[in-house]
């Protein structure tokens, strides 16, 4: 896959556009709509220029919890006036859903609402019923669709209703959550799965440096301990994925039709991507 979707920041690893794929009506996904991206935080004064004013960025949908927003920050974008920020946390949190948007990330109050133990809440391996067997990161990817399909539902519909600008989807490697995401997006475009596929698998191309990034962070230094391998996106780990939701619900389009992810809504993603 062609990798001049990229976009070289000084703060992040892992952002890149999902414009420029082809579709499976010989159309192609437009460029500056939507972006995919590791945590924002230390995104730098030219990162955000670039974003902001060369890019036209208004909004960011992060797919944090809120116990890692809290502890790793929002970054420099909560600060100017012309983006929007949307919290869709895909993974539980315990029973803790403020909206952490609406209040100060120095709010004494609402950080000592973090659960007892929140890093166990940090990239957990969900497994449901008959998922004995599948890899982790397979079951981890059908937890976001059994168990928070409301939040990947609210996640595509900010991107299909944000704007006038580029959006940026973003978690904090840019390859799980977002991925998820992502996948379904693309399929609404009308991108065929394979190039779903490889679209995800891309980010093995620099998880180097994402390793290296959450590493240096008191809140994902644990969980980067373990190699590199265990943290390298896999081209059968998505496509086993897709291939689970076609046999469970008939397709990306149908799981997102039985979870009021509807017609009008498809349409209006499909635009902002096409």
């Amino acid at each position: 896959m062609s990798t001049d979707r990229w976009l070289h920041l000084d703060g992040t690893a892992n952002t890149r556009d999902l414009g420029g794929l082809p579709t499976t009506d010989g159309g192609t996904t437009a460029s500056g709509r939507v972006l995919r991206s590791d945590n924002l935080q230390d995104l730098s004064p030219a990162d955000v220029h670039r974003l902001v004013a060369e890019i036209g960025l208004t909004e960011v949908v992060d797919l944090r919890t809120t116990a890692e927003i809290l502890l790793e920050g929002r970054g420099p974008l909560r600060d100017v006036a012309s983006v929007t920020h949307r919290h869709v946390g895909l993974l539980p949190e315990r029973g803790l859903r403020t909206d952490v948007f609406a209040a100060e990330v120095d709010d004494d109050e609402l950080r000592a609402q973090l659960p007892a133990g929140w890093g166990e809440s940090v990239l957990p391996r969900q497994v449901g019923p008959g998922e004995e067997a599948e890899p982790p990161a397979v079951r981890s990817y059908l937890g976001y669709l059994t168990d928070s399909p409301d939040q990947v539902v609210g996640a595509l519909r900010a991107l299909a209703t944000g704007g006038p600008g580029a959006a940026v989807v973003h978690c904090a490697a840019g390859k799980d959550r977002t991925g998820v995401v992502c996948a379904l997006a693309l399929a609404v475009a009308g991108v065929d799965s394979e190039t779903i596929v490889a679209d995800y698998a891309l980010t093995a191309q620099v998880i180097d440096a994402i390793v290296a990034r959450l590493a240096a962070t008191d809140t994902y230094a644990e969980d980067m301990a373990r190699p590199v391998e265990h943290h390298t996106p896999r081209a059968d780990t998505m496509r086993r994925v897709l291939a689970l939701v076609d046999q469970r619900w008939g397709g990306p389009l149908a799981w997102l039709e039985q979870h009021g992810f509807g017609a009008d809504d498809q349409v209006a993603l499909r635009a902002r991507l096409r």
